[in-house]
């Protein structure tokens, strides 16, 4: 398949991800693998490696779903996913990968596993420039969230705040395969951090700033970060959800840790 088409066909699941259109996605993923491992070894030199890019970002795809779900094939799908994007040679797709396979063996109870890996593809990352830069944000916000899953409080809160300091130095970039390298995604880690460190009511004040309407795909918003109890002293940071009793206290919503603090 001709470069250009498969990366516009590569854009497009991009899109349908972001926009929640998990059923089409769905549906597209298998033919898009199998074009891209095609178009790969069909392919030398600088092509094979725009290629194996390509390759990446569709495993990445693959692997957002089926982490959503808790399924196997997450792992399995981020690991083929960071052994085309070292291929690649290109470091934006280590990064993307390395944080898609770090997410799926944390969430296999190998927290300290995937901060390893994080914080070393964070240090490989030129934090200099933008593109490297915005993703070695991501990479530390997703290991902060991590450490924080092992109840390992100093380095969760050190990684977030290097997070912190990463966002603001570097504009946000679009089109990367990972989350955004904002204010905004810094302040719904940071709620979901201290949920997952079992102090909320630390993340009161950054959730009462926190607008998730701000957030930029509607994947994202569905991710808005929630504290542990509603109608209690803490509150949720996403208001706008039907399912949050408000203050009445009789439906109270659980701590969206795992969900929002990817």
């Amino acid at each position: 398949m001709p470069m250009p088409r498969l990366v516009g066909l590569i854009s497009a699941a991009r899109r349908d991800y972001c926009s929640t259109q998990y059923s089409r996605l769905g549906q597209t993923l298998p033919g898009l693998i199998a074009s891209a491992t095609a178009t790969r070894d069909a392919s030398t030199g600088r092509a094979r490696e725009e290629a194996d890019l390509a390759l990446a970002r569709s495993y990445v795809l693959a692997a957002e779903p089926a982490t959503k779900h808790h399924s196997d094939a997450a792992w399995v799908a981020a690991d083929r996913a960071l052994a085309a994007a070292r291929c690649s040679g290109i470091p934006v797709a280590v990064g993307e990968a390395s944080r898609q396979l770090a997410i799926a063996m944390r969430r296999s109870g190998r927290s300290t596993a995937a901060v390893h890996l994080l914080t070393k593809g964070a240090g490989d990352l030129d934090a200099s420039r933008d593109h490297t830069g915005a993703v070695r944000t991501t990479l530390l916000l997703t290991g902060a969230y991590s450490a924080a899953t092992g109840r390992d409080r100093p380095t969760a809160l050190s990684l977030l705040e290097k997070a912190e300091q990463e966002a603001k130095r570097h504009p946000a970039v679009p089109g990367l395969f990972t989350v955004e390298a904002t204010r905004t995604q810094v302040d719904a880690y940071r709620i979901s951090v201290l949920n997952a460190l079992g102090t909320p009511d630390e993340a009161v004040r950054v959730a009462r700033r926190l607008n998730v309407d701000r957030m930029p795909t509607a994947e994202r918003r569905g991710h808005g970060p929630t504290l542990p109890v509603c109608g209690t002293r803490s509150e949720t940071a996403s208001r706008r959800s039907p399912r949050c009793g408000g203050s009445s206290g009789r439906h109270r919503r659980r701590c969206a840790g795992p969900r929002c603090g990817r």
